[in-house]
């Protein structure tokens, strides 16, 4: 009997179904149907295309040798960036629902999956940490943050000094206290200012003969206070101290008014405090002129003896870092604390073969930095700086790669996730942009190869060394320039050739001076490097003095957009934390940002919030810009933010004194020409009313009104009417009047717990 043909399973050739009496075929196993397509996989239309794009992210996820932990790191600080960029509470939880929703159906959709193990692994993860981001800044907002004092006032306190800064370059010092609230009875927290001379009847009324033991931290004080709510920012893009006031749990600022009482001096507290107090004191006693207070920063964090002329000029050379106590500081003590500890136990032969020594050296090394870190005041930048070190401390210990992006990462989510506030903060970014653009440029193959051992003389080897630290320094401008911009709006443009003198100065010459200077005055022989130490310091603010003075040293620009910004540090991480050629793409959103900075307008006119500081940009007949100013201000802050904002490095002109404007005792008018129309500008100058109907038709004349007083609803000009009511919703302008767009502070606020809108 012949054998029966096989007709297979489904349809026939015809479109008839197969016969009901062929035999069925065996069931497929569990392996062959992970690996039969399910049905929408097998259609077409956007399914297929999701399913190649899936299946070409797997296959890249699979294959590529980056590390994952700096990315992840880079999503945290996304997920907290998002918080702070979103404007209510429902949409902070909408963003930690939508990433928690995505990791589920990661999981369900991809479970049984193996073909998409990777990605499975890559969106869970991503969307976990990513709403763990936003979490942890919320709670950290909800855990820390006080409420501003409703709105100015003058108070009677009796208050608990929490720290105190001492600030002798501004002759006074700076306390925090623990103040109860006469009318709800609950504690906060303000922060006053108090002259020298106060302190100095302080100390007298209460018999002590030494000021620092009675206004120290725990003791109990009453005085009388101005206080004002924490400053929002004066222009958009102007420092938002309401917003650090919150995370620092401050309802108010201000300053003393009349004696001081001590209630109780401080007894036994703050034994860290006292001991960076005496250290400040001691090197400024041993070090004169500018240099003891450059020296006091060094060794003990205190940077409140600095005088204004020399900060400005460390700032505008680049060198501000260096009086910040932060990586270099605390690399350099504990690297000297390290490799003193394993030369010195290497001495000894027995020590040497019975015990590893690089663990008892990285011990060495640990306590030293945490003892420096506590003794410089422990901010956050210094513990951010400590944490990292520790984690290349461990790396030594164990004989792993000391310095590495994933040792980074690790330090970048311990602060992240203690401070998640850090990140808006240009401490924070400009530290770890440092340090990655340090790492990133010495782990590429060229660096590795300029830098690799080879037989050459002693000078040619000294040689590459010194190229390499100009070309680290340069690496290093480029990375800071653009955070710097953003949060400045100045950056020095020779910082990178003033670093390659200054850090060695600093990290080889002056800070083991000071260190050698602080042993040998045990016994008496600390003269010889204290003097050493002040001729190293003169010569570190004679480098910054001399580059700040060059013409072109400073550039400043006007606010940078969020755009611009996001697209620098885009580029920035993907040249960083990329290898190989594919880590060249990071230059296209780099190359795009800095078009867009290029691009970016200048204000017309600025308008603070108070509306009583406004500047407007002019070209001068030499066609220089400058800024117009409708106020004389004492306040250098309010000066500097104009002149900042509006890229001008001039002393501001009065309005009154400009020949283009008309200016009574009330208002000031004056006519711009911008994007092909005139516009006319209505200022007031003073709060004395006049007769309104006079009023009204002069709004009617002009385009824009601004003024510190509420205007009557009569007062109806064409275009924008800035007064006190539409500045208390709005906060700070910047004005494009050839573009017709309005910028407010408000628009970058939101519902955050420190912006309050109306205040002022």
């Amino acid at each position: 009997m012949a054998d029966a043909p096989i007709i297979p399973m489904g349809d026939s050739p015809a479109g008839e179904p197969a016969s009901a009496g062929t035999p069925p075929t065996s069931p497929p196993s569990a392996s062959d149907a992970k690996r039969m397509p399910r049905l929408w996989q097998r259609g077409g239309g956007l399914s297929s295309i999701w399913n190649a794009i899936a299946d070409n992210l797997e296959q890249f996820l699979s294959h590529a040798g980056f590390d994952r932990a700096p990315w992840l790191a880079v999503i945290f600080a996304c997920g907290i960036l998002t918080w702070f960029g979103l404007d209510a509470p429902w949409a902070w939880a909408s963003v930690i629902g939508l990433s928690l929703i995505i990791a589920g159906i990661a999981l369900a959709a991809w479970r049984d999956n193996d073909r998409r193990d990777h990605l499975r692994t890559a969106v869970i993860a991503c969307a976990l940490v990513f709403a763990a981001g936003v979490s942890v800044v919320w709670f950290r907002s909800e855990l820390v943050g006080a409420a501003a004092i409703e709105r100015p006032s003058v108070e009677r306190v009796q208050g608990y000094i929490l720290s105190r800064e001492d600030q002798p370059s501004q002759q006074r010092i700076r306390l925090v206290l623990a103040v109860r609230d006469a009318t709800s009875a609950q504690s906060r927290k303000i922060r006053v200012n108090v002259p020298l001379e106060e302190v100095e009847q302080a100390k007298l009324r209460h018999g002590s003969g030494d000021w620092a033991s009675v206004l120290v931290e725990g003791a109990i004080v009453k005085m009388r206070v101005r206080l004002m709510p924490p400053a929002s920012p004066m222009l958009p893009g102007s420092y938002d101290f309401a917003r650090a006031a919150w995370f620092k749990g401050l309802s108010g600022t201000g300053s003393v008014m009349g004696p001081i009482e001590v209630v109780k001096a401080g007894e036994g507290d703050g034994l860290v405090a006292r001991a960076q107090r005496w250290l400040s004191s001691h090197v400024r006693d041993n070090v004169g002129g500018s240099a003891g207070t450059i020296a006091a920063a060094f060794a003990s964090g205190d940077r409140g003896a600095i005088s204004e002329s020399d900060s400005d000029a460390m700032r505008d050379a680049g060198l501000t870092h260096l009086l910040a106590i932060s990586g270099l500081h605390v690399s350099a003590v504990i690297a000297g604390a390290y490799l003193l500890a394993i030369k010195l136990l290497a001495l000894s032969p027995g020590l040497a073969l019975r015990v590893r020594l690089p663990v008892i050296a990285a011990g060495v090394g640990a306590i030293a930095g945490i003892s420096y870190t506590l003794l410089t005041g422990a901010q956050v930048p210094t513990v951010r700086a400590c944490a990292a070190a520790m984690l290349v401390l461990f790396a030594l210990a164990t004989g792993r790669e000391a310095l590495s992006l994933r040792m980074v990462a690790m330090a970048a989510v311990f602060v992240l996730f203690l401070w998640p506030e850090s990140v808006v903060g240009p401490s924070f970014q400009m530290s770890f942009a440092a340090v990655l653009a340090i790492v990133a440029l010495h782990s590429s193959e060229p660096v590795k190869a300029f830098m690799a051992p080879r037989e050459e003389s002693y000078l040619a080897r000294i040689g590459r060394g010194v190229a390499m630290l100009f070309v680290t320094g340069l690496v290093i401008e480029i990375a800071l320039m653009p955070i710097v911009l953003f949060h400045f709006h100045r950056a020095g443009l020779y910082g990178a050739l003033a670093n390659v003198f200054a850090i060695p100065l600093v990290t080889f010459v002056s800070m083991p001076l000071i260190a050698l200077g602080l042993l040998f005055d045990w016994i008496g022989l600390g003269a010889p490097f204290w003097w050493l130490t002040e001729k190293s310091l003169n010569l570190l603010l004679a480098i910054a003095h001399f580059t700040s003075a060059q013409p072109g040293a400073v550039k400043l620009m006007p606010q940078m957009s969020g755009l611009a910004i996001a697209l620098f540090v885009i580029g920035g991480l993907w040249l960083a934390l990329w290898s190989g050629r594919a880590r060249l793409f990071g230059f296209v959103p780099a190359a795009i940002a800095t078009f867009l900075l290029l691009a970016t307008p200048i204000p017309d006119v600025l308008i603070g919030r108070d509306g009583r500081h406004v500047g407007i940009t002019i070209t001068d007949e030499h066609g220089d810009r400058r800024l117009l100013s409708l106020r004389d201000s004492r306040s250098s802050y309010s000066r500097d933010n104009l002149l900042e904002l509006s890229s001008v490095t001039s002393e501001p002109i009065p309005l009154a004194q400009w020949e283009g404007a008309r200016c009574s005792p009330e208002f000031c008018t004056i006519v711009l020409e911008r994007g092909g129309r005139n516009w006319t500008l209505l200022l007031a100058r003073n709060r004395e009313m006049i007769e309104e109907r006079a009023l009204a038709a002069a709004c009617e004349q002009a385009d824009i009104v601004v003024a510190d007083r509420f205007l009557p609803r009569s007062c109806s000009p064409r275009w924008l009417k800035a007064d006190r009511r539409f500045l208390q919703q709005s906060g700070g302008l910047a004005l494009d009047l050839a573009n017709e767009r309005i910028t407010t502070v408000a628009a970058s606020q939101g519902e955050h717990g420190w912006w309050r809108a109306g205040e002022g």
